[in-house]
């Protein structure tokens, strides 16, 4: 069985992360496992602690700093296990909707 690698780079999101979080777990792959990975680059606006409050839900990195986009985007890459990865931002710019369409 394929699996899809989300990763979602995170920078002061309190605003929208729990919002994409529910979009992406409603999203149905049907065979395809998904394992999602966020990575929080540092928030100071309180989307760390929602983050620590969703514990063991999600893969979950914290950068010990401010270290910029690419690079979360780096070290989800490195923790990713799928076949496929796939970038979604915690702003709701992209629709995770979509990955069904991609996939095919």
């Amino acid at each position: 069985m394929p699996k899809l690698s989300l990763i979602i780079p995170v920078y002061n999101e309190k605003n929208t992360i729990l919002e994409i979080l529910a979009k992406v777990g409603r999203v149905d792959l049907g065979e395809t496992a998904k394992e999602v990975i966020i990575v929080d680059d540092f928030s100071s606006d309180g989307t760390r602690e929602i983050l620590q409050s969703l514990a063991g839900q999600h893969q979950i990195i914290f950068h010990d700093q401010n270290y910029g986009k690419g690079r979360a985007l780096r070290t989800g890459f490195a923790a990713a296990k799928g076949d496929v990865i796939v970038v979604q931002d915690a702003d709701l710019e992209y629709n995770p909707d979509d990955f069904k369409a991609m996939l095919a």
